[in-house]
């Protein structure tokens, strides 16, 4: 049942406070990553079956009658929701041995589980004032998780999210108001029909230019980045993990992207606006990475990049670059959550996220250092890994759209990315071992666990990247541009 994905996350979670005061660690690690673990085999299976026949609605009933609660699965949806899971869990895994000193175990896995949900929901949803409900559902959660070490620096960084995010959301907001007064519907398809009868084109600019605004925040795209270099490095790694890897695109490339592909409808202008805009976020982004000595504030940077060239290759609007755009979005997500999932192990280790006092520490953290020249070259986009391929179907998909300046900027930014990439392998992992790091050993078994299933999928993701195309993107690329098909 597709509810499964919205409804057992916060079942669990509503229960978690309650069992954590009979078991603080055992019962928390078991229960969230048993969910996480099933939501992604679910998906992998049962729910990949469902859809075999092509889109399924549900409408949810409660004692006979039916909820105004629609979800839907596509291929689109459906691709998002084994993102989550796969992201998910890994970082479970890693919570197991990492939030040890953090204290409430089953508080965190709370929080997680409920913002794993409202990413859920977000994607299943089809109407926009849910898109809204369960985007703040997802953002209320991820406040609390930023600040949830309670240090100065991640208050200040949840507060700074929390102050950016509201105008995100008011502008989200704003923009549904707008389209349901003129339109008397919430739902994709009834507003899209609403739009087309009134032929209102100033309207939709400016909603366009709201939702734009909204989630281009929500995305951490260049302008409405300034959030995002504060708060993931403060929050604790799992958290950046998953804030980088699933939130930024969740809540804001697959809502915007979706929203405008099924109610708008991806115009030449819009197109060129995405693809810029994209483009102009992977060059910005990339120099200020390489400027940096705070290494998770280096792979904040990073972040914004990798997504711009999600949003580019979407924006295309070509079957073949909204392929190279998700495939993107999939090699980020376990690149990235492997990046700041060994960050975390190093900070733990050593005490330090600067870069200048590190140094040999690929003697002392073999795993860590392995893992972590993996994720670099797939983020980098070097062959054969999984990054190398999403980055040359997009540059593929500017080419055959006469987009030569969008191509070579594409290609030159993912050279500068392999440089700074190479700067954290040199500076933490390569020369001399530093003193201070004589004593200091390879990251926890769960810790490490998590960085080497990641690492093996970044692999995978290369060797049999024909294959993930046939069976996961190329149906996510054409539920994106086809519609729901309701």
């Amino acid at each position: 049942m597709i509810f499964l994905y919205i409804g057992l996350p916060l079942i669990v979670a509503a229960l978690l406070p309650l069992i954590g005061r009979a078991s603080k660690k055992l019962l928390p690690d078991v229960l969230g990553n048993g969910v996480f673990l099933f939501l992604l085999v679910y998906g992998l299976t049962g729910a990949k079956s469902l859809i075999g026949g092509g889109p399924v609605v549900q409408s949810l009933d409660w004692f006979g009658e039916t909820v105004a609660l629609k979800v839907a699965v596509d291929g689109f949806s459906l691709f998002m929701l084994a993102v989550i899971a796969l992201v998910s869990l890994c970082v479970g895994l890693y919570s197991i041995s990492y939030m040890e000193h953090y204290g409430s175990k089953a508080n965190y896995y709370a929080l997680l589980l409920m913002m794993v949900a409202g990413m859920n929901g977000l994607v299943l949803v089809t109407d926009l004032f849910q898109i809204y409900l369960f985007l703040e559902v997802a953002a209320i959660a991820s406040y609390a998780l930023v600040a949830f070490g309670l240090e100065h620096d991640e208050l200040e960084a949840a507060f700074k999210y929390l102050m950016l995010s509201v105008v995100a959301s008011a502008a989200i907001l704003v923009s549904i108001a707008i389209l349901f007064g003129m339109t008397g519907s919430l739902g994709f398809s009834g507003v899209a029909e609403g739009l087309r009868a009134l032929n209102a084109p100033g309207v939709v600019a400016i909603c366009a230019a709201l939702f734009l605004l909204g989630f281009g925040l929500k995305a951490a795209l260049i302008p409405f980045h300034a959030w995002l270099p504060d708060a993931h490095p403060s929050a604790p790694a799992p958290i950046s993990a998953i804030l980088s890897g699933l939130l930024i695109k969740v809540s804001g490339v697959y809502a915007m992207t979706r929203i405008f592909f099924h109610v708008f409808g991806l115009t030449p202008a819009l197109s060129q606006v995405l693809m810029w805009m994209g483009a102009i976020s992977i060059v910005l982004a990339a120099f200020l990475a390489v400027g940096q000595k705070d290494m998770k504030r280096m792979l904040a940077y990073s972040s914004i990049s990798q997504v711009g060239y999600v949003v580019l290759g979407i924006g295309i609007g070509t079957p073949l670059g909204i392929a190279g755009g998700l495939f993107h979005l999939l090699n980020h997500a376990v690149a990235k959550g492997l990046l700041f999932l060994n960050s975390g192990s190093i900070q733990q280790a050593t005490g330090t996220r600067n870069l200048d006092e590190m140094g040999g520490l690929a003697k002392r953290m073999p795993i860590t250092a392995a893992t972590n020249l993996i994720g670099s070259l797939s983020i980098s986009g070097v062959p054969p890994l999984g990054g190398f391929w999403s980055k040359l179907l997009i540059i593929i998909a500017l080419v055959q759209s006469h987009e030569m300046l969008l191509a070579v900027i594409a290609v030159l930014a993912s050279v500068l990315t392999l440089w700074y990439y190479l700067i954290i392998q040199r500076q933490a992992f390569f020369g001399r071992l530093n003193e201070r790091w004589a004593a200091v050993k390879e990251a926890p078994f769960w810790m490490s666990a998590a960085s080497v299933i990641l690492a093996l999928i970044c692999l995978g993701l290369g060797i049999v990247f024909s294959a993930v195309i046939t069976s996961w993107i190329q149906p996510a690329a054409d539920g994106l541009a086809k519609g729901m098909g309701m």
